[in-house]
């Protein structure tokens, strides 16, 4: 009892944490499962060995050998084939070969891969192709065991719970199923997505800022005395004087030295701007002229992510200036300098003459205009490549080597051939997701051998007894759909699993359709661009709004919902 009510303790406030706070769910993870061993409830032992579960390292040697795959001719072929064809054409091809690649690399990468040769596609607008992406990315990790992080995480689980290990298959009718009706739902709603081309007239919403210099004739006269108020696709949005936000600008504001304005507006009015005498936009000696200006995106294995434009020290770090910032379309406030990075993020900046010449820029960006940042592989290598992945796939499928063991050698014989760079593997190290699933393996254990998840489920289970097995797996699934667009997937999956094999060993049933119900249910990111990481990445690339989100992820959730629930009690019965 004592131990319960410690544990429950410590798990409302992860949940809390979770939900109402922007610390990072590695650290709220590592944190609650360090307090559960320093009063008691977990052995030293006990908790280091969960961060050495076999499903968790097959998780991480999958990402990494994903960085030659990455590489490959494979990538190359499926880009130059988008620009072929009509539009429905173009969505169809990229959602069944996206699902494809997802189905057995990391969907991240594959998104990442993409958003470059569909942004500089010649013949449709990006944004009717990059949220149809990140979608069917989500859609094809749902096929295999090794499609998504969280299949690989729910199978770690259940091992640890006394299940037999999941298939590499088993996820395959259920998954097909989910991404046909997906992938016709997204043909149907592609009208309702915004045609934001290169020709589009709608203001495209960057984040501009302005400083008034010594001697400006600016200073001293108001806002409209100096023309400010009515710029062609350009707002004064706010007026930054010491430490004082004016976000209200009024046309009889003053300006005065040192203010900085905040514009928000179409990048292409920047030298509308620097007509304005004493207002500087660039600073140091970078062009002003906005054809030498250039847009960036920011990647998700960025070591800036979170860090604000000031820390970043861009000038010195890139030799470039950052003049503009776009995320979606979101408001941002406050000083450019004070802008905290997002994965997805758009940035222009006015480089200097060394940017160019960086090693580090395909590791902290996606996209930048006018440059392909892949590396790719000769004919040769990319079928070595994609041959030998093939072959250790099938060792695994037919039982006659473990996946872990063949993606060992796997990514040894890479890092020798030179394919895989040493660098590139400390880069891309998923520290954070082992962070996670190691601290959650070790939760919810936890949960599930203290009794707690059996208090939980109990709990459910008066309230759910009159609707019987299949409306506690209706309620397993719709509470993991919920945390996973809230919180992260991962999080999801690790909060929804005990107390879902608790209920089905409440019940008495084969818990088998409860753990499909919290996979399947953990990879339903479809409303929120913030839910999952291919949506944030396609959020400002392809200048989307969060109501283009809704207008389709919310019929594209529902219909993913009713299919999965009708298919899993089909396949895997109670």
């Amino acid at each position: 009892m004592y131990e319960q009510i410690i544990l429950t303790g410590i798990m409302l406030v992860l949940v809390g944490c979770l939900f109402g706070s922007r610390l990072k769910p590695a650290w709220l993870f590592v944190g609650a499962i360090s307090i559960s061993y320093l009063t008691g409830l977990i052995e030293l032992e006990g908790m280091l060995v969960n961060y050495a579960n076999p499903s968790l390292i097959t998780l991480i040697l999958l990402i990494l050998v994903s960085i030659a795959i990455e590489k490959t001719t494979l990538i190359q072929t499926l880009a130059r084939s988008l620009a072929k064809g009509s539009l429905s054409h173009s969505v169809m091809k990229l959602g069944l070969s996206t699902a494809f690649l997802s189905s057995f690399t990391n969907n991240t990468a594959v998104v990442a891969s993409l958003i470059s040769a569909i942004k500089e596609s010649p013949t449709h607008s990006p944004s009717k192709l990059l949220l149809p992406l990140s979608y069917t990315a989500i859609l094809g990790g749902t096929l295999t065991l090794i499609g998504t992080s969280t299949n690989l995480i729910v199978n770690g689980f259940a091992v640890d719970a006394g299940m037999a290990p999941l298939g590499f298959f088993d996820f395959t009718l259920v998954g097909l199923g989910a991404l046909l009706a997906g992938l016709l739902t997204i043909m149907v709603l592609l009208k309702y997505l915004p045609d934001n081309g290169k020709n589009d007239q709608e203001v495209v919403p960057f984040y501009l800022e302005g400083k008034v210099q010594p001697g400006s004739k600016l200073i001293g006269r108001t806002v409209e005395e100096n023309g400010l108020r009515d710029l062609k696709d350009l707002f004064l949005a706010e007026i930054i004087h010491g430490d004082r936000r004016i976000i209200a600008v009024t046309p009889q504001q003053v300006i005065q030295q040192g203010d900085i304005l905040l514009f928000v507006g179409d990048i292409k009015s920047v030298p509308l701007l620097s007509q304005f005498d004493g207002l500087k936009i660039v600073h140091d000696k970078h062009e002003k002229d906005v054809e030498h200006l250039v847009e960036v995106v920011m990647s998700q294995s960025s070591k800036f992510i979170g860090k604000t434009v000031k820390e970043v020290r861009f000038r010195e770090q890139f030799h470039a200036a950052v003049i503009a910032i776009r995320r979606g379309h979101d408001r941002l406030q406050g000083g450019l300098g004070q802008v905290r990075l997002q994965a997805g993020d758009s940035l222009i900046l006015a480089p200097g003459s060394q940017f160019y010449e960086l090693p580090d820029l395909k590791r902290e960006f996606v996209y930048i205009s006018g440059l392909d940042l892949q590396t790719h592989l000769q004919s040769k290598q990319s079928n070595i490549v994609l041959g030998s992945f093939a072959m250790v796939l099938a060792l695994s499928i037919f039982d006659l080597v473990p996946l872990v063991k063949g993606l060992m050698v796997l990514l040894v014989a890479f890092i020798l051939m030179g394919t895989i760079k040493i660098n590139e593997l400390k880069r891309r190290f998923p520290l954070e997701l082992v962070a996670i699933v190691g601290s959650a393996i070790g939760l919810a254990k936890l949960m599930i051998n203290t009794g707690l998840a059996g208090k939980i489920s109990s709990g459910l289970f008066f309230l759910l007894g009159d609707f019987g097995p299949y409306g506690a797996f209706i309620a397993i699934f719709v509470m993991t759909v919920v945390f996973t667009e809230l919180i992260t997937n991962n999080a999801a999956a690790a909060l929804s699993f005990p107390v879902a094999y608790a209920l089905a060993v409440g019940f008495g049933v084969n818990p088998l359709p409860f753990v499909m119900a919290v996979a399947f249910g953990a990879s339903a990111s479809f409303i929120s661009p913030f839910g999952y990481q291919t949506n944030l990445m396609v959020y400002s690339a392809g200048n989307y709004r969060i109501k283009d989100y809704v207008t389709m992820g919310l019929p594209l959730s529902l219909i993913y919902s009713v299919t999965v629930l009708t298919l899993i009690p089909l396949v895997f019965p109670f």
